[in-house]
């Protein structure tokens, strides 16, 4: 039977409804018993007991914001009523970490079918990649992109061009229409050309025209996406006089892989002349390579060979109890086999600092990790914003108040193994095991960077519905609740809302994604992302972006 409300840990002093709630129903959590003074949506909070002002507000065992005027037992917990303020933290440890694996006996021995790379690493797609150096050069990728997606079949069966030209014919023959009864036909898909092989393409506006840092960062999250082991090989356009120079480039795949094993083609605009000719022999010398890189066949790989990304974007009041708590099961599974999980988004571990510094193995991950929050919390306030700032409009209409708040809802899905690596924005995970990695909390800017840094598999939570994807790793939907999963099934893989309803434990809901990833990873399934052709690329320039 499905609880009305809860506490998520025995200190906190707010509740959450799981359903809607209404004005004088009595609530009994714990050692709290109260009656409601205002109805309480579904997601969001109410106190516990009489707040005064200055009184501290508890979730997950941590301090998620202050009272800014009097609120009594049963009264809601609002954007008027609250103040953030987040959990102090130590340079050190604060006390003695324990780690009790999780039972991974059910995935023992078992296998996903992957691409080999002879670094070792193992994909779950194997795509050639083509991307310009340099937003100049946008134009010819977009160039490429149509001509190769024509040719090798990928673009037949557009239901909304054949929806357009259905309005366009109705309107020229005269004819009144109503848009809700024009049939959207779909044309018969082609057969595509390669079996084993898909060509992706990545455009962006850096390169050029910002700062040095800037386009040296492009140029390593670039390398980190030739050496994910999603990626066959890649096709570069450079434009020639940009910053970020194809020596960079390769300086920074050296720094990641040493000598590249995977073909690289580049093509520079200025040093080829005519645009005909660069076109010309990017197309030849690229579908030469796709037919090279479609004699790779998948075979059985171990899960250890999984680096799997850890994301949300839209979050609501229910993601930090159902579906983050799952990725943070699945995230222990995986480290306990001996593979990779990252967490990213560090805006959004704001509050949890003290946590994850106990949990981390090596005293000097430790320091990076505070260093690297501190810089980045400096660098937010200097521009007169700031970590308070970063929840949005849709997270606080769907119960996230503060930062606090929502910061100790995201970091569940870092579960709760040893911090093995602390990362760099751009620098690759190379340590089995839980990694954490430094982006900011915009949902596509971070995916970007989980990918660049070695994640072949990206899960991603979702309390509102967030339609993104990546071009060369699937991103796997997880709903926080069913009623976003109903409504929204074109985007959702898979629905934790049963968490809420009480229908599945936090165990089961993690087993159940993990056999959806082995699907995903073995180009047995497509994720709903990569079926409606979510494939979005934003590099972080290090400004101030939460």
């Amino acid at each position: 039977m499905m609880n009305r409300a809860i506490t998520i840990n025995d200190t906190d002093n707010l509740g959450v409804a799981l359903t809607d709630l209404k004005k004088g129903e009595e609530i009994e959590l714990g050692q709290y018993k109260v009656t409601l003074q205002h109805d309480i949506p579904a997601k969001h909070k109410f106190a516990l007991h009489d707040l005064a002002v200055g009184g501290e507000m508890f979730m997950y065992g941590l301090v998620v914001g202050t009272a800014k005027e009097p609120i009594a037992a049963g009264a809601p917990i609002t954007v008027a009523n609250t103040a953030h303020k987040a959990t102090e933290f130590s340079d050190k440890a604060t006390a003695e970490f324990h780690w009790t694996a999780p039972d991974v006996s059910r995935f023992e021995n078992r296998t996903f079918m992957g691409y080999h790379r002879e670094d070792g690493q193992v994909g779950t797609d194997n795509i050639w990649l083509v991307f310009p150096l340099v937003f100049c050069e946008n134009r010819n990728i977009l160039t490429l992109k149509k001509a190769f997606e024509s040719a090798l079949g990928y673009t037949s069966g557009d239901t909304y061009q054949e929806l357009a030209h259905a309005l366009v014919q109705k309107h020229q023959a005269g004819e009144a229409f109503d848009t809700a009864t024009l049939q959207k036909v779909a044309a018969e898909p082609k057969k595509e050309v390669f079996e084993n092989v898909k060509i992706k393409f990545i455009t962006h506006q850096a390169g050029c025209g910002g700062t040095r840092e800037d386009s040296d960062t492009l140029c390593r999250l670039l390398a980190g996406y030739l050496k994910n082991p999603n990626v066959a090989g890649a096709t570069v356009l450079s434009l020639g006089c940009q910053n970020a120079q194809v020596s960079v480039l390769q300086d920074a795949i050296k720094d990641k892989s040493g000598e590249l094993t995977k073909p690289l083609l580049i093509f520079d605009q200025q040093e080829t002349g005519t645009e005909t000719d660069l076109i010309e022999n990017a197309m030849k010398a690229t579908f030469k390579e796709l037919i090279e890189a479609n004699k790779l066949k998948r075979e059985p790989a171990p899960l250890s060979k999984l680096t799997i990304g850890l994301e949300c974007g839209g979050s609501d009041g229910f993601s930090g109890i159902s579906a983050n708590p799952t990725l943070g099961h699945v995230s222990d599974m995986i480290a306990a086999m001996g593979g990779k999980a990252i967490l990213a988004e560090f805006p959004e571990l704001c509050g949890v600092e003290q946590e994850l510094i106990n949990r981390t193995k090596n005293p000097a991950h430790a320091t990076k990790f505070i260093n690297l929050m501190r810089s980045y919390a400096k660098a937010a306030e200097d521009a007169g914003s700031g970590f308070d700032m970063n929840p949005s409009p849709g997270n606080i209409k769907d119960g996230l108040i503060t930062d606090a708040m929502k910061s100790a809802g995201a970091a569940k899905k870092g579960g709760s193994s040893p911090i093995v690596d602390v990362l760099d924005y751009t620098e690759y995970a190379e340590t089995p095991g839980f990694s954490l990695l430094c982006t900011p909390g915009n949902d596509v800017e971070s995916t970007t960077g989980l990918v660049g840094s070695g994640a072949n598999v990206v899960l991603f939570t979702t309390g509102l519905g967030t339609p993104t994807g990546n071009p060369i790793a699937p991103i796997l939907k997880v709903s926080s609740n069913t009623k976003l999963a109903e409504r929204m099934p074109d985007i959702i893989d898979i629905n934790a809302g049963e968490v809420i309803e009480g229908k599945k434990s936090i165990p089961e809901m993690a087993e159940e994604m993990l056999e959806q990833v082995i699907k995903i990873a073995s180009g047995e399934v497509e994720s709903k992302a990569v079926k409606m052709g979510h494939e979005d690329f934003i590099p972080w320039k290090r400004g101030v972006s939460l």
